[in-house]
């Protein structure tokens, strides 16, 4: 049983290219992914972060090249893990093709820093030799001078022109296998930066806003950024950038999937607030329920209401649901039909069983 969205998103067409296996663009899903934060010359460390991020459900990880050493980390790190993996460069323009090289499945570059034209086209070349995608990574922090002469401050037609500018030095090199992102650490400037970029191209598009900060306020500014371009139609792959572990983007990324009902990706708890009719400690049960099912990958949904005023009603539309009941009578539901009664003490319990014998079912 799936809950349906009451609006359906019209995703745009966008081309379709390769990130190693991954498909971007065209009908294929939304990919998340995110970015080591190890050194990438440690190279035991960043392999077990990569497998942190595989289990979370990273389709596509980034790694920092800011020197040799990291390049020709990427061959020995390839071998260990099962995502594609993105060489993120910056100024050194031979690092990405030393990337290129080692096996990167995508070299992701700033225009802004990385160089001359000349040094972008040495780089579609080696991306060319080693059948590796591009990112051309417009940011608002490093547009080139030219531009921010041009338009005095960063700003969406600043952001657009620098990406046009590069799509057509990549096309006119017979290059089309590129990604762009066109991103801020403001909301509007990034929002509106994608918006006219969509107009005017139709080459996935990476959404992020950057630099979004820690892991509360991050996740609410790229929530209310990615989301209103995701529910324009608006996106191809997404990260979530936050100043904590990567896992988390990985998680924030899912969970503006779910809420827009574009991927689904294990258990999605409705559940509300709590308040005086509570019949049990919500709040704790959602916390305890969170942490034992957090290896669910299979996408249910479950609903933990404390009272009878909603949860009948949002047991109906979830696979499992849990209304409160008074004199320690709280009422499960499968399928939006009244299972049985239990116990406070013994709801984590008994909803955890309910969890893992659904996911049996189903992938029997």
């Amino acid at each position: 049983m799936e809950i349906r969205p009451h609006r359906i998103i019209n995703r745009k067409k966008t081309k379709e290219i390769k990130v190693g296996k991954i498909s971007v663009g065209g009908d294929s899903k939304i990919s998340v992914q995110s970015m080591t934060n190890t050194l990438t010359t440690d190279i035991k460390n960043t392999i077990k972060q990569i497998h942190s991020l595989e289990e979370a459900g990273a389709d596509i990880v980034r790694v920092s090249c800011p020197d040799e050493d990291s390049t020709k980390a990427i061959k020995e790190i390839i071998k260990e893990v099962n995502v594609p993996i993105v060489a993120d460069i910056h100024f050194h323009y031979k690092r990405a093709i030393e990337a290129a090289k080692m096996g990167a499945s995508c070299l992701r570059i700033n225009p802004g820093n990385i160089g001359s034209n000349e040094r972008v086209l040495e780089v579609v070349k080696a991306a060319k030799d080693n059948n590796c995608s591009i990112r051309i990574g417009v940011n608002a922090g490093s547009l080139d001078k030219i531009l921010l002469e041009k338009y005095k401050e960063p700003c969406p037609e600043a952001l657009v022109e620098s990406a046009l500018h590069n799509i057509k030095l990549l096309e006119d090199n017979d290059f089309f296998n590129f990604k762009i992102s066109v991103k801020s650490s403001d909301v509007f400037l990034t929002v509106k930066s994608y918006k006219e970029l969509s107009k005017v191209c139709d080459y996935p598009l990476h959404l992020g806003v950057t630099e979004a900060g820690g892991l509360f306020t991050g996740s609410i500014k790229s929530s209310i950024g990615i989301g209103q371009l995701l529910m324009d139609g608006i996106g191809d792959t997404i990260r979530v950038s936050l100043s904590s572990d990567p896992v988390d983007e990985i998680k924030a990324g899912y969970e503006i999937l779910k809420s827009l009902s574009i991927r689904a990706r294990g258990v999605n708890i409705i559940s509300c607030p709590s308040c005086a009719r509570q019949a049990f400690p919500v709040i704790e049960t959602v916390k305890e329920l969170e942490k034992k099912l957090a290896h669910i990958k299979t996408p249910i949904t479950l609903s933990i209401i404390g009272c009878v005023v909603n949860g009948p009603g949002e047991a109906a539309q979830t696979e499992i649901g849990l209304t409160g009941g008074g004199q320690d009578s709280n009422l499960l539901y499968l399928s939006g039909i009244p299972h049985t009664k239990v116990a406070s003490a013994e709801i984590v319990n008994k909803v955890v069983q309910l969890v893992e014998d659904k996911v049996k079912e189903k992938n029997n």
